[in-house]
């Protein structure tokens, strides 16, 4: 089965790929379940946490249906190295709540965001805070919570976060194509989260107070720091 779901070599895709997860971000639980009355991160939130990645290393994802046995939906989801041509896929089913158009699109929507995660390696907030639980972290390890809308658009039209403030504490530096998250810290401080293109910005995160954390892949400062 392996075999019919990649090239017969993948070591340049490997590579490739190596640096798309050195420079993931987080995808943040941007969501409200109403049924069960918690956050999750949407296929949006998933697709935000690689789409720059893939495409900077040549990465092309596509995801679509195939047929498969009984009540259920089949989806693949694949990528392609674009130079060297090889690929890795993989096959999600899952049981259809309803044979109809609503039925279909949902399941379509669930599948799509769950098997991009897996083949990609991307960790969603459910991730890490599940190892909280379990794990436990050190003070300023931080519990990431919804996108704040506390930084302004900038007024230039130029994407990324302006200056402003979070949650109404320290000015954020502008930079474009990062955005800033409101949490908690795990010693109960508010904190910021840097996201997106960071990795061109590190050396102006550091000036503007942030860390980087290895286990998450992102930056972040408590809200107070300087």
């Amino acid at each position: 089965m392996e075999s019919q779901l990649s090239s017969p070599e993948i070591t340049e895709l490997a590579s490739a790929m190596i640096r798309v997860q050195h420079s993931l971000s987080p995808a943040l639980r941007d969501a409200h379940n109403t049924f069960t009355n918690s956050r999750y991160a949407t296929l949006g939130s998933v697709m935000h946490a690689c789409r720059e990645a893939l495409l900077a290393q040549g990465i092309w994802l596509t995801q679509y249906p195939v047929p498969v046995q009984g009540h259920q939906l089949g989806l693949v989801t694949k990528i392609v190295h674009a130079e060297s041509g090889q690929w890795q896929a993989s096959l999600l089913t899952m049981p259809l709540p309803k044979e109809d158009p609503q039925g279909y699109g949902s399941a379509m929507t669930y599948a799509r965001r769950y098997g991009l995660s897996a083949l990609v390696g991307i960790v969603t907030e459910d991730d890490d805070d599940g190892e909280m639980a379990t794990a436990g972290r050190e003070a300023g390890v931080f519990r990431i919570q919804a996108p704040t809308h506390g930084v302004p658009a900038p007024a230039d039209g130029r994407n990324g976060a302006s200056q402003g403030r979070a949650s109404g504490d320290s000015p954020l530096p502008r930079l474009d194509g990062v955005q800033f998250h409101s949490g908690t810290a795990s010693d109960g401080r508010p904190c910021v989260l840097a996201t997106g293109e960071t990795h061109a910005k590190r050396d102006l995160l550091r000036q503007a107070g942030f860390r980087w954390d290895g286990a998450r892949k992102v930056w972040w400062r408590h809200s107070d720091a300087a």
